[in-house]
């Protein structure tokens, strides 16, 4: 029987998430599953109110399960926002509601358990990111460049805390079947008559919709986190998802990078 930790795991509400939170509970681990609103949402562990873009509330968090279990072994940060919509069209707002949830929000909890973690030089901080976090998505600019910036801030962080006896690695799923489809946030301007890409951006979002729901079960994700969480995998970076966007993202490097974009602009119906 593995050692039972305590885990935090934001944006356990549902998807990825919550199969994690529903494994490491099965398997004997202390989970705390976040929400804003943990009352809607029945589970077999301790769900606690934390939203990722406010200090206060992380903080409070992080505190609550410090104070009654008096450490906090691992953290999954899966918390995010799916933001949709031309870059042209999303105001500025829109994009840093993006960078607050799916970057800041991070740092926010990093913050938050680190000084506990390095005083007993033990942890585990598991981002989750995304295989947009390597390939550029057609309207679905923000989210990509959010997931950019987890693969660098993941890799420099790695780095810090390393000699404290902190690991962190990051996830990176690419279609998986969970409640994105119905979770999307799309600019307030990208359906309006007004924007030049409204053709455009409705294509391609039912594409990403289709592949969505054919995607990877949210408990192969859970899985991998899990491992992690247990020391069982070690590795900086875990690609999990479809064959086919595995494949794609692993040649990516070494495409020209005029191909491959020409490739996903057919892919995708755009420039022709």
């Amino acid at each position: 029987m593995t050692k039972a930790r305590v885990v935090l795991i934001t944006g356990a509400s549902s998807g990825i998430g919550r199969a994690t939170a529903t494994l490491l509970a099965e398997t004997g681990h202390v989970v705390y599953g976040t929400s804003r609103n943990p009352d809607r949402h029945a589970s077999a562990w301790r769900m606690i109110a934390l939203d990722v873009c406010d200090d206060a509330s992380v903080a409070g968090a992080v505190a609550l399960v410090l104070a009654e279990q008096g450490r906090i072994d691992a953290v999954v940060n899966n918390a995010g926002l799916v933001l949709s919509g031309a870059i042209e069209d999303t105001s500025l707002d829109e994009a840093r509601r993006e960078f607050e949830t799916n970057v800041l929000g991070i740092v926010r909890v990093a913050k938050a358990v680190l000084p506990t973690m390095r005083a007993r030089r033990s942890g585990v901080i598991v981002n989750v990111g995304s295989l947009a976090g390597r390939v550029g998505m057609p309207f679905q600019g923000l989210y990509s460049a959010s997931k950019f910036a987890v693969e660098g801030l993941t890799e420099a962080l790695r780095q810090e805390v390393a000699g404290f006896g902190v690991t962190v690695a990051l996830v990176a799923p690419g279609d998986t079947a969970t409640g994105v489809v119905a979770n999307r946030v799309r600019v307030a301007d990208a359906s309006l008559p007004t924007s030049a890409y409204r053709a455009d951006f409705e294509r391609v979002v039912a594409s990403f919709e289709r592949d969505e729901q054919a995607g990877s079960a949210p408990e192969q994700v859970a899985r991998v986190i899990a491992a992690i969480v247990e020391g069982r995998s070690t590795a900086p970076r875990h690609v999990i998802g479809p064959v086919g966007q595995r494949i794609l993202v692993g040649i990516r490097p070494f495409v020209p990078t005029r191909i491959f974009q020409w490739g996903m602009a057919r892919y995708f119906g755009l420039g022709t």
